[in-house]
Order: C-alpha cells, then sequence, then structure tokens
C-alpha cells in the first residue's frame, strides 16, 4: 500500500511538469493550445502569450521552456497556442504565409479564459521568439489598446506592418542578437532575404508612436559568463509609453536562459512586465575602479582607449547600432572617427563597462 503511495504521488509530480493540449473552436477549426497555471491563487491572475518560431510546435516548447515553474514561480497564467500549417510548417500569420486570423484567435481564448475567471483581461502580455517575436510585434501594433506590454525577440516588424498606426502606446521591449544570421539586425536572412525593416527602425518606429525622447539611458549587464556575449540595454522614456532594446552583442538566433548566461531572458521579461526598475544592469555589483578611460573627449578626429586589461572596445550609436570597434591589447587604443558626424556616442568594453562619447564638428 505505501508502495502504491509514492508511486502515485510520482506520478502526480510528473503530470504537474505538462499541461495537457486543449483545444479551442476558431474560424471553425479546432485550434491547439496549452495552459499552465498557478496552484495557488485567490483571484484572476494575469496572463502572458508565449508564441513559438517558424515550423516549432507547443510539445517541443513544453519540453524545452520550464512553463510550468514559470507559472508556479510568477503567479501568473502561460498560454502557448499552436501555430496552423502552412504548406508544411507551421505559421503564424503576420504577411508570409497563410490567412489564419491569429490575433482572433489569441483574444477569443482570453475572452473563454476570463469567462472561467482563470485570467485577469486587464494583466495582457505577449512575448515570443523568432516568428513568434514577429507576431509579438504585430499584437502590439494592432491591439496595443487590449495589452499591458509585449516582448518580441529574435523577430521583426514586416513592412507591411510598419506602414500601420498602433491604436495605443504599448510598453515594448525588443532583445535582439547582433550576429544572428537568420533574422538579421539590418531586417535581412540568410534564408528568407529581406523580411522585414530592421532593428534601428524598430526602434525609430516605437519611440516615434509611444512618444520617447530621443536619447536613451543606457546600462550593461554584469558580463560574468565565458558566453561570447555581451548584453547591452537602451532604455526610452520621457513619452506614453517605455521602449527598452536589448542589444545582444555577438548573440545569434538563439533564446538565451539559464545559469551559464549573463541575462535569463524570461527573468528579464517579467521584470520587464511588471516595471522592476531593478533589472538595470548597472544596479548590479560593480568594480568600483573606471575599467577604461576615453579621451580626448568631445573629440573631433580620433579618440583614446586605454585600459588594464585586454579585451575589446566597442562604439555604437545611441540607438545601439555598431559602428566600429578595437582591440586593447598593450594598454591603449586609438579610434578614428573623423568619419562620424556630430552627436552622442557609446563606447562599451566585454566586461559590461561603457562611457559615452560626444563627437564635434
Amino acid at each position: 500500500m505505501k508502495k502504491s503511495l509514492m508511486f502515485a504521488a510520482l506520478l502526480l509530480a510528473v503530470a504537474s511538469l505538462f499541461a495537457q493540449t486543449r483545444t479551442f473552436q476558431w474560424e471553425n477549426r479546432q485550434r491547439q493550445f496549452l495552459l499552465y497555471e498557478p496552484a495557488d491563487r485567490t483571484a484572476p491572475v494575469p496572463v502572458v502569450y508565449f508564441l513559438h518560431g517558424l515550423g516549432d510546435n507547443i510539445t517541443n516548447c513544453a519540453a524545452s521552456m520550464n512553463f510550468s515553474q514559470l507559472a508556479s514561480q510568477w503567479g501568473w497564467c502561460i498560454v502557448v497556442p499552436q501555430a496552423l500549417s502552412v504548406q508544411g510548417s507551421t505559421m503564424w500569420n503576420v504577411g508570409f504565409g497563410g490567412n489564419a486570423d491569429d490575433a482572433g484567435f489569441f483574444l477569443a481564448l482570453l475572452d473563454s479564459l476570463q469567462g472561467v475567471g482563470k485570467v485577469n483581461p486587464d494583466s495582457v502580455f505577449f512575448t515570443g521568439f523568432s516568428l513568434g517575436g514577429f507576431m509579438t510585434h504585430k499584437m502590439a501594433i494592432e491591439h496595443g489598446d487590449l495589452i499591458n506590454a509585449c516582448a518580441p525577440v529574435s523577430g521583426l516588424i514586416t513592412y507591411d506592418l510598419a506602414d500601420e498606426v498602433p491604436p495605443a502606446p504599448v510598453r515594448l521591449l525588443h532583445i535582439h542578437g547582433t550576429s544572428d544570421n537568420v533574422v538579421g539586425w539590418n531586417g535581412s536572412s540568410s534564408y528568407f532575404g529581406n523580411i522585414g525593416i530592421g532593428v534601428d527602425s524598430i526602434v525609430s518606429y516605437w519611440t516615434g508612436w509611444n512618444g520617447c525622447t530621443s536619447e536613451p539611458e543606457i546600462d550593461s549587464f554584469p558580463d560574468t559568463r565565458s558566453d561570447g556575449l555581451r548584453f547591452v540595454r537602451y532604455t526610452y522614456t520621457g513619452g506614453d509609453a517605455e521602449f527598452q532594446l536589448i542589444k545582444v552583442i555577438g548573440g545569434s538566433h538563439n533564446w538565451y536562459s539559464g545559469s551559464n548566461r549573463d541575462i535569463d531572458y524570461f527573468d528579464v521579461i517579467h521584470k520587464f512586465f511588471l516595471g522592476d526598475a531593478s533589472t538595470m544592469g548597472l544596479n548590479a555589483p560593480q568594480d568600483p575602479s573606471p575599467r577604461f578611460e576615453v579621451w580626448p573627449n568631445p573629440a573631433s578626429r580620433q579618440v583614446h582607449v586605454g585600459a588594464s586589461h585586454a579585451g575589446e572596445v566597442t562604439l555604437c550609436n545611441m540607438r545601439g547600432a555598431e559602428l566600429m570597434s578595437t582591440t586593447v591589447s598593450d594598454g591603449v587604443a586609438t579610434l578614428d572617427i573623423s568619419g562620424l558626424p556630430s552627436g552622442a556616442y557609446l563606447l562599451s568594453d566585454n566586461r559590461g563597462a561603457t562611457q559615452r562619447l560626444v563627437v564635434v564638428r
């Protein structure tokens, strides 16, 4: 009897790690989704949609993402919808193929969950990876008045969507790697050609519609892991809704998470959704001594970078676009800035330190 009880408890524990595939009737089709719910709650809770990438499915997402643990940890419901198959590959309708009303499916599903008291319709969030990132942008652009915040990862805004006017400002965090060749920073793909506006244009799009100030606050996450990546955040405020860009220097087409990374995407996204200022990288413990020096500053023709350690220093504009880089190998390196227009720029090293540089003409 004791063994039977132990076996039953084990089965229950294993079952709790997985969500049962559910169906929802929409457009005369049985649409599939997973629903992860927190165990303890006395009232309807926030809901976040996670949208998978091209060709992916909810079974694979469930196996690779800790949705059950996240739902319990956050106290939120997590909805993972399944895209329909279009010409042999699962795909959200962002303009590349198919005619499914995926946005209508998400919102109708939200209504049904609200009807049984599971979720709070005033606390709705979207995130997604790759084509799911494209679809997350689409939800923000077409239904931002119904959504609290969105966080597209490695996804762009298609050319058609870039011509649309959002119904309302929406808080948005965009995460993208500079070495992504599947969904490139500049809007092109090694596999699909030109697929949308580049990240610099996305910054202009959202800061413009959200009414943000033109110059961002910039911080870097401490570079404590030997993963070849640097995470720099640009925060635009001063308008109707905040916009953030996390530039993953050296990042490829990946969802970065886990203890071996400087940041965990789910952790950063959740804190952004909450409006938690503690996600700012510079709030973390830092080396009290300067990591590198820049002179002259302001400068017009060339600038010298001095550091006590060897490493790469990158120069970016204030929208996060990388302009040039140099390696400090013997204490001092020089950058030729004679071709740059006047304005403010950002220098950052591979340990997460940043310095502002002013170019004058």
